[in-house]
């Protein structure tokens, strides 16, 4: 598969699709049609993951209710496969905590004429100076 031409415009409209639907509470479950039942991977603050279903698990136990999301960045690059490669950065705020830098990296892999998230890694960029 050759690479896909298209990689910028796909990295920014998943990753504006991704949040929209993450942030709203009520859609939250939605973001489980994103991920293989089997084939996906979410590393959280650590915490490794395999399938929709253990991911789902995850995002739905995540307390906070409001979210707020300043987007820094989002640099896409093509993957040999035909999927996309794509790095966030920015700055989130939940519920009343203080906001918080975080940096999130996605690979999308092709199925069909569309993508699913294979890998998903999230982690707040929050150093221990002590």
């Amino acid at each position: 598969m050759a690479l896909n031409p298209q990689y910028e415009e796909i990295g920014k409209g998943f990753v504006q699709q991704y949040y929209a639907i993450f942030d709203d509470p009520n859609q939250r479950p939605n973001l489980v049609n994103l991920y293989s039942a089997n084939d996906s991977f979410m590393t959280f603050e650590g915490q490794q993951l395999q399938g929709a279903v253990k991911i789902m698990e995850k995002i739905t136990s995540l307390s906070f209710q409001k979210i707020s999301r300043v987007l820094t960045a989002v640099d896409s690059q093509p993957t040999f496969d035909g999927g996309v490669l794509i790095n966030v950065l920015g700055r989130l705020q939940c519920d009343d905590d203080p906001p918080h830098a975080f940096s999130q990296i996605f690979i999308l892999k092709p199925l069909g004429g569309t993508f699913f998230c294979a890998h998903d890694i999230f982690r707040l960029n929050i150093h221990d100076s002590a």
